[in-house]
């Protein structure tokens, strides 16, 4: 796989990453990969699939992060995500949320390799689009040196294209999910070690990454990196992803005409009966330490989630702050 198709991508996050942040995404990178929110199986095969896959075409590439535990169920969502025109099917063995581990999916089935590999594999015969999984390092008591191993390979046996590793354990047991983001220690090492044991798989690393000057660090010894809360609370560093990691102009160059490109598809979307604040809820980290940013956000709080607010609350809203270019973002 051409390593700059994994150099970079935005972590799906539940709740967070739907698609109104990810074109907001999208306009600040060309480049990166965006995911989205985790859907379980029986939501795609048997929910309102244009409210739950629909996306804007400006949003590839986008992959298609599924949840679930029973192979035929993935096959089947993982087609009819294909259908739609992901451009990648993610299985995510990763989430630690109490919902995941009740329903049998998420990091629960790290304790459970072979049924991993059995639902890549399934996947793999159901669709042509790359195939990739997303874990931690272990569960709870699990040796990771052992763990990781047995689940890396043996999903790799099975056809997945790359793996996504959160350098962290997760704990089923005695942590919370909000926790389980913290408070397992980070251990990146592991991660290269998995890499150099398997030189020749895309290995994605996350977590804890708070910027492109920590990302850069990591290529050097891995495939690619994943920004998560860090893209989605500080929007405005994604300015820099092209021009630092690619060597190309970002598609804007900076926040307000980000902001600008966005009008349409915000239009569009309120014209659909979408509310402002739906929307205008992934843009409040927009900006940082800039004159105006405190009421940028404010105005956003205080206005958009008032019946009927329009683009006129978002535009007076930009009115309010200073701008910079993407070139003079610190990553």
């Amino acid at each position: 796989m051409n390593e700059l198709r994994w150099k970079f991508s935005c972590a799906p996050m539940m709740d967070w990453s739907d698609r109104h942040c990810r074109v907001f995404h999208r306009l600040m990178s060309r480049r990166a990969r965006l995911y989205t929110e985790m859907l379980t199986t029986g939501a795609v095969i048997h929910g309102d699939r244009n409210r739950l896959l629909g996306f804007d075409a400006s949003e590839h590439p986008v992959a298609l992060q599924l949840g679930g535990s029973a192979p035929c169920e993935l096959a089947a969502a993982a087609t009819i995500g294909e259908d739609f025109g992901y451009d990648e099917i993610n299985l995510n063995v990763g989430c630690p949320s109490d919902r995941v581990k009740d329903g049998r999916f998420g990091a629960c089935l790290m304790a459970e390799p072979e049924l991993v590999a059995a639902c890549v594999a399934a996947i793999k015969r159901a669709v042509k689009v790359p195939v990739t999984v997303k874990c931690r390092i272990g569960i709870d008591n699990q040796d990771p040196e052992i763990a990781l191993d047995r689940l890396a390979r043996g999903v790799v046996a099975a056809g997945a294209d790359a793996l996504i590793v959160h350098a962290r354990k997760a704990w089923l047991n005695g942590l919370s999910p909000k926790e389980n983001r913290d408070i397992p220690p980070l251990d990146y090492d592991r991660i290269y070690r998995l890499k150099a044991a398997l030189p020749d798989v895309p290995i994605i690393i996350n977590g804890g990454i708070g910027g492109l000057e920590a990302a850069q660090a990591h290529l050097s010894r891995v495939d690619g990196a994943m920004l998560g809360r860090a893209a989605y609370q500080e929007p405005w560093r994604l300015l820099a992803v092209d021009p630092e990691l690619f060597g190309e102009p970002a598609p804007c160059a900076t926040m307000k005409d980000v902001f600008e490109a966005m009008m349409p598809y915000i239009s569009r979307e309120l014209s659909r009966g979408t509310r402002l604040h739906a929307i205008t809820r992934h843009l409040v980290g927009a900006y940082h330490a800039v004159p105006g940013a405190r009421a940028f956000r404010r105005h956003l709080a205080e206005h958009g989630v008032k019946p009927g607010a329009g683009l006129e609350v978002l535009r007076a809203a930009v009115a309010l702050v200073e701008d910079r270019a993407a070139a003079s973002i610190a990553a």
